[in-house]
């Protein structure tokens, strides 16, 4: 089949190549010139590991083109896939539709026989309906059905969700858009990846549903955690036997400073608004954005705490700044937050991210950049570990002790083991947990 994909940011980027991976030939397109000249280098303009091969393949293969051109390319294509931007509009939190209307009309003045669109952006319930309302009134003559196709894509796993998805969730009103979209899918459904067939609207909630469970899930631990701190109890262990139970399951039971990133927080709020234009507030999800945000602005607190409760003038080494490890993506992460309390403290921040730093350092002006984990810790005060990428889970202890002008290790991902790290030398301060050290003055008191 041939397929058009407007807007090549993340969620368009990584499907099109992949559909291109399965045969299909595929056009991305983006109305941002600077993006497109970088795609037709070989240059990425994310990072996504895997992704670079895999379109430098594609691309080999004639499966795979980059324009600007969304005319000849929607004209070219059975399948038009809306991938643009859908951010939290200011203001009030509603997901701001103005592209997906945009694309929606764009689209309509090219029509030139019967095509599906679908939308793969994060929308709102409804907005299948306009769409295909634009659609119908900028071209009353023309055939075309609407899809509602939302995405499940983990930044930094996202070929492989893509490839391997736990669900394709396909919400289509007529049976004729639903053969194409079968089509569209028929190497993963021959493949046995589960399908579900809903009505646009279901499909629509689906998204924003999946991502507040996930998004409560997150919360829920992080709240778990202050009690074990409070109680003396271990989180990872309190984990681990909830998750062992099958109805609750042991994903996204990791305590940490909060969650964040491009998805996650957007969509939280965005059914939160329309929930309440709905007159069906939704209070659990609304508690789980206002504790999460508040999480998020307590860490430098308790780095605070882990230093003595003063940290004016100390110099703070913080390991990790995206939102999560594979990924350049520093939207909503919890690093600004935490970096912009340590300042306000008083401190000076120091810090390295094997990926983040050209973004973070727009997002950070203040903040000194390291070349490595090492660089980062010398001569600091404390050493925090926000984002868990794999090269900080087996940092030499002892070559950090000797670095830390203070012996201050705070470990806000849990990813090492209290007794190793204050075998070093070092005090261990973690999410949810108390260090032995603690634990014995605690018993003497």
């Amino acid at each position: 089949m041939h397929i058009a994909i407007i807007g090549s940011g993340y969620v368009g980027l990584v499907s099109g190549v992949c559909l291109a991976g399965f045969g299909h030939t595929v056009i991305c397109t983006d109305k941002d010139a600077g993006r497109i000249a970088k795609l037709n280098a070989g240059e990425m303009p994310i990072y996504e590991p895997g992704l670079d091969e895999i379109v430098e393949e594609n691309v080999a293969q004639h499966r795979l083109s980059f324009s600007t051109d969304v005319a000849a390319a929607v004209r070219a294509s059975d399948v038009v896939f809306i991938c643009v931007g859908t951010p939290a509009r200011r203001g009030d939190g509603f997901a701001d539709l103005s592209f997906v209307h945009e694309c929606a009309r764009e689209i309509a003045h090219h029509l030139d026989g019967y095509k599906v669109i679908v939308t793969k952006s994060t929308v709102p319930v409804g907005t299948g309906d306009e769409v295909e309302r634009i659609l119908r009134e900028s071209a009353p003559d023309k055939e075309f059905g609407v899809v509602s196709n939302p995405e499940f894509l983990r930044e930094g796993a996202a070929i492989d969700d893509f490839r391997r998805p736990d669900r394709i969730v396909i919400g289509v009103n007529d049976e004729r858009a639903r053969e194409v979209m079968e089509l569209v899918y028929r190497p993963l459904y021959l493949n046995r990846a589960p399908f579900l067939f809903t009505d646009r609207r279901s499909a629509e909630i689906i998204k924003y549903a999946s991502n507040a469970f996930l998004a409560a899930k997150i919360t829920f631990i992080n709240e778990v955690a202050d009690l074990c701190e409070a109680v003396g109890a271990n989180v990872q262990d309190v984990a681990r036997g909830m998750g062992l139970d099958n109805r609750i399951g042991s994903k996204f039971l990791h305590a940490g400073p909060g969650y964040g990133g491009s998805c996650f927080p957007k969509d939280t709020v965005a059914l939160i608004r329309t929930g309440e234009e709905h007159g069906a507030p939704l209070r659990i999800v609304e508690t789980v954005a206002a504790v999460n945000d508040r999480r998020k602005r307590s860490m430098a607190r308790k780095i605070a705490n882990a230093c003595g409760g003063e940290i004016r003038d100390l110099t703070i080494a913080i390991l990790g700044l995206t939102f999560k490890p594979k990924t350049d993506d520093m939207r909503e992460a919890p690093s600004i937050p935490i970096v912009q309390g340590l300042i306000d403290l008083g401190a000076k921040v120091r810090a390295y991210d094997p990926q983040g730093a050209r973004i973070a350092k727009g997002e950070l002006p203040d903040v000194q950049f390291a070349s490595d984990p090492y660089d980062c810790a010398a001569g600091a005060d404390a050493l925090v570990i926000v984002t868990e990428w794999d090269m900080f889970r087996a940092l030499d202890l002892n070559r950090i002790k000797s670095l830390l002008a203070r012996p201050n290790f705070i470990d806000l991902r849990n990813i090492y083991d209290p007794e190793d790290v204050e075998a070093a030398g070092l005090s261990y301060t973690g999410i949810g947990r108390v260090s032995p050290g603690h634990v014995a003055k605690a018993g003497q008191a």
